[in-house]
């Protein structure tokens, strides 16, 4: 019986994620590079591949909100319930960033976080059992693909597994919206 291709990512893609290598894989944004969001090794090689200065962190998916507390420590109610209430994917930036690798916190000890409403990305998470590391399948500096076919051939060779599964969709892909609470305690748009 041949698998499916959504069957054969899942399987290919827990595997490789869960020996410490990355993928090449489709968010409810645009095509992300990947891995497990907890492993510094894995978080190193992705700096590598997209020649991207360790000092600019990237986003962590999760699959539930109920998992901020486990990588914010005393995470703002307000926010979580503002990426709640959004149907555009929207990522937030949190203040306290704990149990990720030092490499993904940003130097004031914050973290970008996403919940996920992709059906794929979900399944990962959850059979992962641990937040993905996700962003812009480019090289640092260049324009985000909005499509598979215009991703860099470099980024399709420097990871270890390319999922199959929405390489032929043609829509237009946006990365997210991105917010954080301001010192007042408002929600402000930064992008």
């Amino acid at each position: 019986m041949q698998l499916s291709n959504f069957e054969n990512d899942r399987i290919s893609s827990l595997k490789t994620l869960k020996s410490g290598g990355i993928i090449l894989y489709p968010t409810d944004t645009i095509w992300g590079i990947g891995c497990d969001a907890t492993n510094a090794n894995a978080v190193r090689k992705i700096y590598l591949l997209k020649k991207r200065e360790e000092k600019k962190s990237m986003i962590i998916l999760l699959a539930e909100k109920n998992e901020i507390k486990n990588y914010v420590l005393h995470p703002s109610e307000k926010i979580i319930d503002f990426l709640s209430e959004q149907k555009k994917p929207t990522t937030a930036i949190f203040n306290n960033a704990i149990n990720l690798p030092g490499e993904l916190i940003n130097e004031d000890g914050s973290i970008a976080v996403r919940i996920v409403k992709d059906d794929f990305c979900q399944m990962l998470i959850r059979q992962l059992n641990a937040p993905l590391l996700s962003t812009s399948a480019n090289i640092s500096g260049e324009h985000h693909p909005e499509i598979f076919n215009e991703i860099n051939e470099v980024i399709k060779n420097g990871v270890d597994y390319v999922v199959q599964y929405r390489q032929n969709e043609m829509g237009e892909h946006q990365p997210s919206s991105i917010v954080r609470l301001n010192g007042l305690g408002e929600i402000e748009k930064i992008r």
